[in-house]
């Protein structure tokens, strides 16, 4: 039972499902491999292991949905530090919420312990967004695969305590690549789905379609299976889809590889390293063993940059701008100037914004007509130091702003087109790289079948870095 922690979170299920290992067996081997390496990496900052054991003993044993691809049977899994989790902190890496209890579970929570998710811990994240993992409560994660490095953000706790094999699942959430840069940074699977795919609490603006909550796993399938846990229909959340007719793991037994992709190495609007663009194109082109045309092609993203800059300003101000009052002192940097940008927009800006993404949308629509997916890597840069803000230089020139190294993630989210991050391979410096998956609007369950074939293909599935506790 001391390897459980190398389980796949499938096999984890399965055994759970069948009582061949009880919730409280699963929740000590994640206690006792959080306890040898958290340490070193600091991706689980707040704990409630005593109260994960507790639920666990009075578990109860469902054989009624044994069967039911939604259930996870008790399986502890790590809950983003901007998620409530009922009775324990929510911190959202800021110190105006360093002690702040949540009264309840957040929509999101609630549906994945309704669906057999024992939520043990709490993952680090920046303070409020960002893709670098660090904040003045808990510190910076370190990556597992080098722990002078970034392990990405805001899904940045989620993705190495994943990838230090913590937990079998976690959940995260994506503004402008939080769900896809941490994956790619940590050599595991992250998914940004579709607005509305997973329930989301009223924490955030209803009607607001550029964050979303979603899966993180170390395996396509396992992806599947956390993905059927979460998404859910409900009257709570307005822009709430139903669930698929299909469940997400049974498609995959019935998925087809793709037969048109579209790769591009920077989708016209950022300068990408080198070293990232030749390992993700070496990626895409695996397709092509499997009989699919692989082309460099793209949808036109001119104009995506500056459309969420402005759309992301106002959504922080929206959710932040109310804290300026009391604690402007207290807000990092990067994220006053986000919320003051938001609170300064013009109806003019704000006005184009909106036009910009509407045009955007309809030629990737368009694109999607003819290609099944698009290619492109994930990051423009693999992990960077971890003492650094972000990356200041992209494949040795210098970067023009401090967002460049993420364009490629939130151009992606103008779009609500669902995608992921899936590894590809690795630096000459042992890192892992990422290439980004992208689908037809709503159409998660082909991303998940030309993604696991993608997998099968470059074997990289349950990779685990150099043990960080050596």
């Amino acid at each position: 039972m001391t390897d459980l922690w190398r389980l796949s979170a499938t096999e984890a299920v399965g055994l759970l499902r069948a009582g061949k290992v009880s919730p409280l067996e699963m929740v000590e081997a994640a206690a006792a491999r959080i306890a040898a390496v958290e340490p070193r990496i600091n991706a689980l900052p707040i704990r409630f292991l005593d109260t994960a054991r507790a639920e666990a003993r009075r578990y109860p044993a469902r054989h009624d949905r044994a069967e039911d691809p939604r259930w996870l049977g008790g399986l502890p899994v790590a809950v983003k530090d901007y998620n409530h989790v009922g009775g324990q902190r929510t911190t959202a890496g800021s110190p105006i919420y360093a002690h702040f209890i949540a009264p309840g579970d957040d929509l999101t929570v609630a549906t994945m312990r309704a669906n057999g998710a024992i939520p043990v811990a709490k993952s680090n994240v920046p303070e409020f967004a960002g893709a670098h993992t660090f904040n003045t409560v808990f510190g910076a994660t370190r990556n597992p695969w080098n722990t002078s490095r970034s392990a990405g953000g805001s899904s940045g706790g989620a993705a190495a305590s994943l990838a230090a094999g913590e937990v079998w699942l976690a959940n995260g959430s994506c503004l402008g690549g939080s769900l896809r840069i941490p994956a790619s940074f940590c050599g595991i699977v992250g998914l940004r789905p579709s607005p509305g795919r997973v329930p989301r609490g009223d924490g955030l603006p209803a009607f607001d379609h550029l964050w979303v909550e979603g899966p993180m796993a170390r395996s396509v399938p396992d992806l599947a299976l956390f993905l059927d846990a979460m998404a859910v229909e409900t009257r709570l959340d307005p822009l709430s889809l139903p669930a698929p007719a299909v469940p997400y793991v049974h498609a995959l037994r019935d998925a087809r590889p793709p037969r048109r992709i579209g790769f591009s190495s920077d989708l016209g609007i950022i300068r990408a390293d080198p070293e990232v663009v030749a390992l993700c194109r070496a990626g895409a082109a695996r397709f092509a063993e499997m009989g699919a045309v692989v082309e460099e092609a793209a949808p036109d993203f001119s104009g995506a940059i500056e459309a969420f800059q402005t759309l992301r300003a106002v959504m922080f101000a929206a959710v932040r701008g109310p804290l300026l009052a009391d604690h402007r002192d207290r807000i990092a940097p990067e994220i006053l100037w986000n919320i003051e940008k938001g609170l300064h927009a013009t109806g003019e800006e704000v006005i184009r914004a909106e036009q910009l993404r509407h045009a955007l949308f309809h030629r990737v629509a368009a694109f999607f007509e003819t290609h099944d997916l698009l290619a492109l890597p994930t990051v423009a840069v693999p992990p960077f130091a971890v003492e650094a803000r972000y990356p200041e230089e992209i494949g040795g020139v210098k970067a023009t702003s401090y967002i460049d190294w993420m364009a490629l993630t939130f151009a992606l989210t103008l779009t609500s087109c669902p995608c992921l991050s899936l590894p590809c391979g690795f630096t000459r410096d042992g890192l892992p790289v990422g290439l980004q998956l992208v689908a037809r609007p709503h159409d998660e369950t082909g991303l998940l079948g030309a993604a696991m074939f993608l997998e099968q293909a470059l074997g990289l599935a349950g990779q685990v870095p150099p043990d960080p506790t050596a």
